[in-house]
């Protein structure tokens, strides 16, 4: 079965914690659905023609479209292919890849024909033609252990239902195809943990969150905890932001002033988020403190 048709609707109730109340809805998501920043409209039906149909394969070719921005560094690019870095629309990278070469999106690109982005960008792409197939698919923000020994590392990823085993199956898109783990299409719960995993992990006291941050900078700690789990919960509403992103109490959180309420807060997300019923993800998601400003959706 699809994962549209196990949603559950939980009964009415508000979130505790800061902020105003929650409004006493019971909306469900449709994650085989494109969100706004995972729609393809504007894309030549030419160049996602021969996109697969098996969720790994559909995922397959995407590494071979994106380059980081330290490794673009080296490429001498302009100014404006350096910004796509900061675009968050998929149909507006896929464009800008088209520009670059017309090929289909399964095709490879030699690294100077890429977009430049982030992990956030290969994990978007690939949820973004899954939808296109009609695989419910999801954007997870959190933090990968398989980088750097002892160190969760600020990472986005895309996870797909599958039916077969009726469950969540995370992949990494990013490096499916290289040497870096031995099953990149299927991680385990050892390997990524969400942001509101990470949350629940730290505040059960079984992480060290001095561990867990942005490799290459000073941004390690709680905050980048309490970052990347409001970040996931927008990405779980079908709202995939940038990773530098901040709305909301975000600035404050990342600083240690957002105070022990919001801590609680962030309790009740990583609850809802675990309980993965999407009538309470959507709820959650209307607090003030949450919720994506309609100005950053673009």
């Amino acid at each position: 079965m699809r994962y549209s048709a196990r949603r559950v609707c939980a009964g009415q109730r508000t979130a505790r914690g800061c902020g105003p109340r929650i409004a006493a809805v019971t909306p469900t998501i449709d994650y085989a659905a494109s969100g706004p920043l995972t729609r393809l409209d504007g894309i030549p039906p030419a160049a996602l023609a021969p996109v697969a149909t098996g969720p790994v394969e559909i995922c397959l070719p995407v590494h071979g479209l994106v380059i980081q921005p330290t490794d673009a560094a080296g490429l001498d690019l302009p100014a404006d292919r350096m910004a796509t870095n900061q675009v968050r629309p998929a149909n507006a990278l896929f464009g800008a890849l088209l520009a670059l070469d017309p090929a289909p999106v399964t095709i490879a690109r030699e690294p100077r024909n890429r977009v430049v982005g982030t992990c956030r960008h290969f994990a978007v792409l690939s949820c973004a033609l899954l939808r296109h197939r009609g695989v419910a698919s999801r954007v997870r923000c959190g933090f990968a252990t398989y980088f750097q020994p002892g160190q969760g590392l600020d990472h986005w990823i895309t996870e797909y239902w599958d039916d077969a085993t009726d469950r969540w199956v995370r992949v990494d898109s990013e490096i499916l195809g290289q040497s870096v783990l031995a099953h990149p299409e299927e991680l385990d719960s050892a390997q990524f943990l969400t942001g509101g995993e990470a949350w629940g992990a730290y505040r059960r006291g079984e992480i060290d969150a001095s561990r867990f941050g942005v490799f290459g900078t000073e941004n390690w700690g709680a905050g980048e905890i309490r970052g990347n789990a409001v970040k996931d919960l927008a990405a779980l509403n079908r709202v995939e932001m940038l990773p530098w992103d901040e709305w909301g109490r975000m600035t404050d959180a990342y600083a240690g002033r957002a105070g022990p309420a919001y801590d609680v807060l962030l309790d009740e997300l990583a609850a809802v988020c675990a309980a993965d019923d999407s009538s309470a993800i959507a709820r959650l998601f209307s607090h003030d403190d949450l919720r994506v400003p309609s100005a950053l959706v673009r």
